[in-house]
This record gives C-alpha cells, structure tokens and sequence, in this order.
C-alpha cells in the first residue's frame, strides 16, 4: 500500500468502529491516528531504502514490527494514565493497522523482530535510494487492477468523504 491507501483505509476502518462504538469517536484524535498509519513507513523507507540502501534494501524494518506498535501503545497507555491524552493510543493504533494493511504477518521474521533473529530480511537493491522513491511514484499513477491500485482508490475515496463531511460540518455549526 502506499499513502492513500494506508491513510483512507485506517481513517474508514475507525471511522466505521465510531458508528459502531460512538466512545470511540471522542477518544480518537484522527490526525494522530493519520500520523500512525505513516509512521512505519516515514520511520522505515528512509532507513531502509536510502541510508542503509546499500545493506539492507529493505523498506520494511524496525516500523513495521510488532515489538514497534507495542511500544507505542505500552507508551500511549502510560501516557494516557498520567495525562488522560490518548494521542499516542491513536498513533499506536495507525501504527498496527499499517502493519495489517501490509499483511505483516506473511513475512515473520520482520513481523516478529528480535524473537526469530536480529537481522532484517535484505530486499532487492535493483531501486534503491532516490531512485525507489520515483519509480513508487510513477507506478502510483498505473492504473492496473491490482490490490494496491483497488486500496489507493479506496482510500482516496474515504478521504474524500470525510474532508467533505468534516466541511459539512463546519458549515452547519456557523
């Protein structure tokens, strides 16, 4: 998945449990919850795919483990305790759909850092630095059936929505 696609589908999965359990939508800041659905990647694709490019090659690092989302969320917890700010539990929470959105579990030894070995799967090194962020680029705008085209739509369709349902709002509160 790339931007929309984590960013739309975590905000429609939320905005969805908030019909559902209405609690849910004054607990949850969605901006924080935006943030943590990027973090594993604004954490993991410079790491892993400029500075250590040539080692690793491997967008998919430290952000995108369990051990990275229980953290924030042991984290969020203590510092909900000690503030009543829960806006850590919704980065925490972005965070862990990231990692279901690209179906982490399919690559364990990541999914799972450090219990099955310390080092990281070592990726292609075919795009690397600068160059893998063009072609992502580039292929973000090919419109070929695929999961990842259907989830960018999707999410920008969700997007969509709640921007317009955010200015409704806004218009009918004045």
């Amino acid at each position: 998945m790339l931007l929309f696609g984590h960013l739309g589908v975590t905000l429609g999965i939320f905005l969805s449990l908030g019909f559902m359990i209405p609690r849910l939508r004054e607990f949850i800041d969605f901006r924080y919850l935006a943030l943590g659905s990027m973090l594993p990647d604004i954490i993991d694709k410079p790491l892993g795919k400029l500075i250590f490019a040539q080692t690793l090659a491997n967008g998919r690092i430290i952000g995108h483990t369990l051990l990275f989302s229980l953290s924030l969320a042991l984290l969020g917890f203590y510092i909900y305790e000690k503030k009543r700010n829960p806006w850590l539990l919704a980065c925490a929470a972005g965070s862990f759909f990231h990692l279901l959105e690209d179906r982490m579990w399919a690559n364990p030894s990541t999914f799972f850092w450090p219990l099955l070995g310390w080092s990281f799967p070592r990726g292609c090194p075919d795009h690397t630095g600068l160059e893998y962020f063009i072609v992502m680029f580039k292929k973000s705008f090919e419109p070929e059936l695929s999961l990842c085209f259907i989830s960018e739509l999707l999410g920008m369709v969700i997007i969509i929505l709640f921007i317009a349902s955010s200015i409704k709002k806004r218009i009918e509160e004045r």
